[in-house]
């Protein structure tokens, strides 16, 4: 279909379909997983100040020919291409019929969330990656890919005619999926303390922030606390697999992927944190944190 002009000489982009929606509701969501990863590579190879300022590379705005600069600018390039990715899912969520405000509002501050993550990173390179920014940098990545995950899965409803859990089932088991989303994230977070405190903290002069060893046993001891909490729901899960089966083959997927998860902590512990299997750790840990703010959204109580 192609654009229409409106009375006053705009163009008027054309109505896409519910399930073009979601097609693009999801590719957003795999970009900024994706960014989540690309930026985890900057850290753990020491790029962080492969490009010394911000937005040029050192003198220009390509990179030189150095190993470092071509990460970080990778790491731009991509954040530039997801910035496009969440435009478009933001204009499509105005194009598209059946999008409540909710749902479109949170699909229009996709792209902010974006640009804000962009100008945070500028700001830790101009403040020499000072591990409380790289932190702040970090959770907004998680902001983002949260607030993709709700768009994804409520473009992927409005396409399948507004299917989701039963309403009481959500009744049932929406606090316990709600109350894991702070335990995951604290899971998440105290891993990048991990790594704040350890030999992959941004760059080769950049200082620590805390001893490896307590940020370690404070990140086991989150992990701890967030599998207590996770089990239970995979037991409720199983006990009303009938009611739930598309949240158990969720909730069973993220169980393989934190099993997968301990067992590249333990390794990577073994070996003196290699950073190839300290980045296949966090790509597993953005794939838990996908994962669970998912079944939150999917089994949340909502307003009719």
């Amino acid at each position: 279909m192609e654009a229409r002009v409106g009375r006053a000489g705009r163009v008027r982009l054309p109505a896409i379909s519910a399930r073009t929606f979601a097609l693009l509701a999801y590719a957003a969501l795999a970009a900024l997983v994706l960014i989540v990863a690309t930026g985890a590579t900057v850290r753990l190879t020491s790029s962080g100040l492969g490009c010394e300022n911000w937005p040029r590379c050192g003198s220009s705005f390509l990179p030189q020919t150095d190993y470092h600069a071509y990460i970080e600018f990778g790491n731009r390039v991509v954040g530039f291409l997801v910035g496009i990715a969440t435009v478009v899912v933001a204009v499509a969520a105005r194009r598209a019929q059946g999008v409540s405000r909710r749902l479109a509002a949170a699909a229009a501050a996709l792209p902010v969330l974006v640009l804000s993550q962009g100008i945070l990173g500028g700001i830790t390179v101009l403040f020499e990656l000072h591990p409380l920014i790289v932190l702040a940098h970090f959770l907004l990545s998680l902001l983002a890919v949260a607030v993709a995950v709700y768009v994804a899965i409520g473009a992927h409803e409005l396409a399948l005619g507004g299917r989701s859990a039963p309403v009481d089932l959500r009744a049932r088991l929406g606090w316990l999926a709600l109350a894991l989303v702070p335990p995951a994230l604290a899971l998440v977070v105290t891993g990048t303390l991990v790594t704040a405190a350890g030999p992959h903290s941004g760059g080769e002069e950049i200082r620590r922030f805390g001893t490896l060893v307590d940020a370690v046993h404070v990140h086991v001891g989150a992990a701890a606390a967030f599998g207590v909490g996770f089990l239970a729901l995979v037991v409720v899960l199983l006990v009303e697999r009938r009611h739930a089966p598309v949240e158990l083959g969720l909730a069973a997927a993220v169980l393989v992927l934190l099993l997968g998860q301990m067992v590249i902590g333990e390794v990577q512990w073994r070996e003196r944190l290699p950073w190839g299997l300290v980045l296949a750790h966090v790509a597993l840990a953005t794939g838990v944190w996908t994962g669970v703010v998912a079944l939150a959204v999917r089994l949340a109580p909502r307003r009719a």
